[in-house]
């Protein structure tokens, strides 16, 4: 079954951010993940408001959690860990 990619992000610093950025995009899209909503605008009705939020689809959870784990990605998070303050889940798509 599909699942989404969920993540809730504040930015603290842009540079080392757009680096994350750059390497995260092919190490998603290598895993077959693809970006449904990328920093759109948005309504925060419950919990922390975070200014960036991204969705992105995989074609299972599985897939999602190996794209996490891979060493692209984990190269990628690397510049995201002391530059932003996020939250991230993986959510299988019912039927």
């Amino acid at each position: 079954m599909p699942a989404l990619w969920i993540a809730h992000v504040t930015v603290t610093d842009e540079d080392a951010y757009g680096k994350y950025a750059k390497l995260a995009g092919p190490a998603i899209a290598a895993h077959g993940g693809e970006f449904l909503a990328r920093g759109a605008p948005f309504v925060q009705l419950e919990g922390k408001e975070r200014p960036r939020n991204v969705v992105a689809r995989f074609p299972s959870l599985e897939a999602a959690e190996k794209c996490y784990r891979s060493d692209a990605y984990q190269e990628a998070l690397s510049h995201a860990r002391d530059a932003s303050e996020r939250e991230l889940v993986l959510v299988e798509i019912d039927g």
